[in-house]
């Protein structure tokens, strides 16, 4: 049975998912007999095995880092966020030419880029809330009409994510923002329900995806911001699959399956949209998203009847036939 090796952690602020993700995925690889070796990157960038740092530097570690990649037959990146999600890691394998689960460097870096997701989406006619870009060193000159919601071009699990609905907060939530990257975007707020798409790229180069998922958050008094508290202490509901018309559902689908392509994604990847009396609106892309048994993606193939190892094992017999046909 293949070697795989699994990553997890990482240096942004999702370390901690990153390492539930590939704990679960480990697990999972291991029960259907794949020899199965893990590192974890410390949030200093440090790689680890076994609780044991591979070196005193970040730089240092790699060797060792290197040396588990080499004895590898595919690497499971299941990092999130910057230096993971977003090509990092996959370009350190393909230099290593070591087949990878999931999206390559070109993918990865513009899914991970909120801002370049939207310019792809707006070619291929999917609708983007409308939004403005702003430079860290620019926050104090911003005037922006409330509400709107602020979030960091490059950051993962709704960090540095805040609704502003009067302009007394926007300078604090541009703050917030800035602390997770030097990119900050303003966007209208989209008044919709929350549908999630995963997008699967099989071994055999066909791409599919799985029945939608809703997610519900707030109370009878309103709906809320599906914000990195609401995403981990268990306060969202999903609802898989997401009770939408037919006609809803080939809409949001065709959109998923239209960025996929449009991105260059391997793998597998979530698309999410606001679902609006007009259709449905981009909201973002993950190449590479949360994998624990509960998260959304294993949710909506469970709903399709690939059951949480089986999803694993697919993503990575793909990552071995993709050796033949790299995608850059």
């Amino acid at each position: 049975m293949s070697r795989v090796l699994v990553v997890g952690g990482g240096q942004s602020a999702e370390h901690e998912v990153s390492l539930a993700s590939a704990a679960g995925v480990a697990s999972a690889l291991r029960r259907t007999g794949f020899a199965v070796e893990e590192l974890t990157i410390a949030p200093d960038g440090c790689w680890h095995s076994a609780g044991r740092a591979l070196g005193a530097t970040a730089a240092l570690s790699m060797r060792g880092a290197l040396e588990a990649i080499e004895r590898a037959e595919v690497v499971f990146p299941a990092v999130h966020g910057p230096l993971g999600e977003d090509g990092a890691l996959a370009a350190l394998c393909a230099l290593a030419a070591v087949p990878v689960v999931g999206s390559a460097l070109r993918a990865g870096a513009i899914g991970m880029d909120k801002w370049a997701t939207k310019l792809v989406a707006e070619a291929v006619g999917i609708r983007t809330a409308r939004g403005r870009l702003v430079g860290r060193a620019d926050i104090g000159d911003v005037e922006f009409e409330a509400p709107v919601v602020v979030k960091p071009v490059a950051a993962g699990s709704s960090y540095g994510v805040s609704l502003v609905t009067d302009g007394e907060h926007l300078q604090d939530a541009l703050r917030l923002a800035a602390r997770f990257d030097d990119r900050i975007l303003l966007e209208e707020v989209v008044r919709g329900r929350e549908i999630d798409v995963a997008v699967l790229r099989e071994a055999g180069g066909i791409r599919w995806a799985a029945p939608p998922l809703e997610i519900h958050t707030g109370s009878a008094a309103g709906p809320a911001l599906f914000d990195t508290a609401a995403k981990y202490d268990g306060s969202a509901r999903f609802t898989t699959p997401a009770d939408i018309t037919r006609h809803d559902r080939a809409l949001v689908t065709a959109a998923a399956l239209r960025m996929f392509d449009a991105l260059g994604c391997a793998g597998v990847a979530r698309v999410d949209f606001f679902l609006t009396d007009a259709g449905p609106v981009l909201n973002e892309v993950n190449t590479m998203p949360g994998m624990t048994e509960r998260s959304q993606v294993p949710r909506m193939f469970a709903a399709a009847g690939v059951g949480y190892e089986e999803l694993a094992g697919r993503l990575v017999r793909a990552a071995l036939a993709a050796r033949e046909h790299p995608r850059g």
